[in-house]
């Protein structure tokens, strides 16, 4: 031990430390990366990655229009799983709302609601939820029975103080009695829950639709990034400028190829999806492929944008890491967008992979059209125009 301590602190060894500790100082980059990126990451999964659900959007069809049903519907929204998002004429309108995706959860109470109540028979109430993300499915349904649980223990409450007044044998508690049976005048309220579009809650479908988009963009990005970098490392970007083809024809001649790549990826992850995951085709695949081609061109642009920035294979692979992990956290794939802070939730709305996961959820999962999705579509494709002519421009530029 005291030869290995000798040779540890002798100055030869402690020279050469102090040199190394003295060049990471100097390395700017180095330092960067080795503060900003694991704080970001920590911060970043710690607000968007949060597994508990609230701010779920609930709309309500009240056909009762009582104070019966207003007490109902205040106890469900006290709850801060839920925000009541809108109310509804009748359960068709907000059935679309439910498939376009402005709801998660909807509640239609009925029309004899307060008159079965009154009669001292149970009372049945719709539940409808959009089961697309089984988890958040599962942890709604439970919500909503458990704010019914709580008023319905209320009633319990008054019907216990009830029967005290009834044993009292004071004159006085007559009027305490018969005011306490007339609140107290509350069966049970029975629920029925519907799972919309996910009957079975396979919760595989939630997770490989989501993963579908983060996929696309990681790779689409590393394949680019290494293609271009792999031209400076070996030198062979000159070669290509004395070629009698102008810059837009190098970057176009480089972009094409890993697009028809990328495509033969996305059909292959889409065979998987249906083949070993049963995820129901239930809409239009050409709209899918559509989609999956405006998500392959941002993610070549990604990489084509970082080529330009790295200059070298390792350099790509850590700017990449500011792009990619943020992209996947703030889009919604893997935990609801209304579960993150309300600061965080508009930046999801420049995210590609948000708009792709909510075009393939609601067409494949749902059936819905290009009339449900194209907010989302016009989206994606611009964010893909405006990042692959940023690139090109500044891959033309580098060759100039």
């Amino acid at each position: 031990m005291t030869a290995i301590a000798r040779w540890l602190f002798r100055g030869r060894f402690v020279a050469l430390t102090l040199k190394e500790l003295r060049q990471i100082g100097r390395d700017r980059r180095l330092m960067i990366s080795l503060i900003v990126p694991p704080t970001l990451q920590l911060l970043l999964f710690g607000f968007a990655l949060d597994a508990e659900v609230r701010n779920l959007r609930l709309g309500v069809v009240d056909e009762s229009r009582t104070t019966e049903s207003r007490a109902l519907i205040s106890a469900i929204t006290e709850n801060r799983t839920f925000r009541l998002a809108g109310a509804y004429p009748t359960p068709a309108a907000l059935e679309d709302a439910l498939s376009s995706g402005r709801l998660d959860v909807g509640v239609v109470v009925p029309y004899e609601f307060a008159r079965l109540r009154a009669r001292g028979r149970p009372a049945t109430v719709q539940v409808l939820l959009n089961a697309v993300n089984a988890n958040t499915a599962q942890i709604a349904q439970p919500a909503v029975e458990g704010a019914v649980a709580w008023l319905v223990s209320e009633s319990d409450e008054a019907r216990g103080q009830a029967a005290r007044a009834a044993q009292a044998p004071s004159s006085d508690a007559a009027g305490q009695r018969g005011s306490a049976m007339r609140r107290v005048n509350v069966p049970d309220v029975q629920l029925t829950a519907a799972f919309l579009y996910n009957p079975g809650l396979v919760n595989a479908w939630f997770v490989v639709t989501g993963t579908f988009g983060s996929l696309i963009i990681l790779n689409g990005s590393l394949v680019a990034a290494a293609t271009m970098i792999r031209e400076k490392e070996r030198g062979t970007v000159e070669q290509l400028l004395m070629t009698p083809a102008n810059a837009l024809e190098v970057v176009a001649a480089k972009m094409v190829p890993l697009f028809v790549l990328l495509m033969g990826m996305t059909g292959l992850a889409l065979t998987v999806a249906r083949g070993v995951f049963h995820v129901p085709f239930r809409g239009s695949v050409l709209l899918v492929l559509a989609a999956c081609a405006c998500c392959v061109l941002t993610g070549i642009a990604i990489g084509t944008f970082i080529s330009t920035l790295a200059r070298s294979t390792n350099q790509a692979q850590l700017i990449g890491f500011f792009v990619n992990p943020p992209f996947t956290a703030l889009s919604g794939a893997f935990t609801p967008i209304e579960a993150m802070p309300k600061w965080i939730q508009p930046w999801t709305l420049l995210n590609p992979i948000a708009h792709f996961s909510t075009i393939v959820r609601s067409v494949l999962v749902k059936g819905a059209g290009l009339d449900v999705v194209y907010p989302h579509v016009l989206a994606l494709i611009v964010i893909a125009a405006i990042l692959v002519s940023v690139s090109a421009w500044r891959f033309r530029r580098q060759l100039g």
